[in-house]
């Protein structure tokens, strides 16, 4: 008998070690915040620490989304005061968490469908659930616009961007000022004016246009160039794309929308894989 319960104790303590060492170890999808020394860094992991990350895979994946906190950027007036309420706390006795979304379906980076500017479209159902996923991912271009200019017809000529490309996601000026780290909307920012949303629809096979603020169209022009994108149902707009440190050039692009029935605009996870 006081063998067996020898030996139980040391099952429940063999036990308690091995849990212990599988919350402070790391994997592939929690990698550990220590490098190289491991041993140093032991005691440390023993008070769990998240890691944030924009790069994954050795720099092969990078995340262009900006993240959703209360500070994110979702235009005047409205303020993400609200966005989680945990309904349920494990803190306070419940047997886990629960939290409660509210989210404005046009902050930070999210994705237009063709009923956000044309009525007739969004009765018909013209929601982000009708949205062509095979446009949304594949190969495209990162390409740096001239600083000096909104996206006119002539800053597309002088872009070069070859026939054939159907994805593009455009960086600017915004970038640079880092308009979408700011918690105020500011209508000083860079986008496509009329004239160049109609001279991109006319002579490129460009489908997925991407921007890097919260409107693609400039605010001079907001509405026409953004009924010039959607009218023919072709055009997915992806706007608040987070470019910062990206080189210019080809990537494999992944945006993924949720599926909200409805509704005429989606938070997005954009991904660029090289």
């Amino acid at each position: 008998m006081r063998v067996l319960l020898t030996l139980l104790v040391y099952t429940q303590l063999l036990a308690t070690i091995l849990f212990s060492v599988s919350i402070s170890l790391p994997n592939e999808a929690y990698p550990s915040p220590c490098d190289d020394d491991e041993a140093s860094c032991f005691e440390k992991t023993q008070t769990l620490q998240p890691i944030r990350r924009e790069i994954y895979g050795n720099g092969r994946i990078i995340d262009i989304t900006h993240r959703l906190t209360q500070k994110t950027l979702c235009g005047h007036p409205i303020k993400l005061v609200d966005l989680l309420t945990l309904s349920s706390n494990m803190r306070n006795g419940s047997l886990y968490n629960f939290s409660v979304m509210k989210l404005p379906l046009h902050a930070g980076t999210h994705v237009d469908a063709p009923g956000h500017m044309i009525a007739d479209y969004f009765d018909a159902g013209f929601d982000v659930d009708t949205l062509d996923l095979d446009v949304l991912n594949g190969p495209g271009l990162l390409v740096d616009v001239p600083r000096d200019s909104n996206i006119t017809a002539e800053v597309m000529k002088s872009l070069n961007i070859p026939k054939g490309v159907r994805r593009v996601l455009f960086r600017t000026l915004n970038t640079d000022r880092g308009l979408m780290w700011k918690e105020e909307f500011d209508s000083s920012f860079v986008g496509f004016m009329k004239d160049g949303a109609q001279w991109l629809v006319d002579n490129t096979d460009i489908k997925l246009v991407g921007t890097d603020y919260l409107s693609v169209a400039a605010a001079d022009d907001a509405i026409p160039a953004h009924v010039v994108f959607l009218e023919g149902r072709e055009i997915i707009l992806v706007e608040g794309l987070k470019l910062d440190d990206v080189k210019a050039g080809l990537y494999n692009i992944h945006c993924l929308p949720l599926r909200l029935v409805g509704a005429e605009g989606s938070p997005i996870r954009c991904i660029l894989i090289k």
